[in-house]
């Protein structure tokens, strides 16, 4: 038997997947699986992200072990996020999800103006 429940409400196991339901954090775990990454090139990949969410997002991100941040000594600082084994545990299912959503959008958007049409 699990020492956790999804199901009960006050599981911790709630706060985990809280964040792992957020897009944010799905497209940052998804873009650092081919390796670390520098904060200002997350930035740039990920199209609409405002800086002060992404800070937000990769600092709890990185409280719960998921990826670690490296700090080097340049001028100015550069500051790299990687996978850690743990969120390296999450790649497969991470891409899945992210890249279900690519495929099968034509079939949600059909999907949603049936369903508008009919409520009509």
């Amino acid at each position: 038997m699990l020492a956790f429940d999804v199901y009960e409400d006050r599981c911790p196991t709630r706060m985990v997947l809280d964040r792992l339901a957020d897009k944010w954090a799905l497209l940052i775990l998804d873009r650092l699986h081919d390796g670390p990454v520098r904060f200002n090139h997350l930035r740039r990949d990920i199209k609409g992200i405002s800086q002060k969410v992404l800070s937000q997002t990769l600092k709890k991100l990185e409280r719960d072990g998921l990826i670690s941040r490296q700090v080097f000594a340049t001028v100015p600082v550069t500051v790299e996020y990687g996978l850690t084994d743990l969120g390296r545990t999450l790649t497969d299912t991470v891409a899945a999800l992210a890249h279900w959503a690519e495929r099968n959008m034509d079939a949600v958007v059909a999907a949603q103006k049936a369903y508008d049409a009919a409520a009509r």
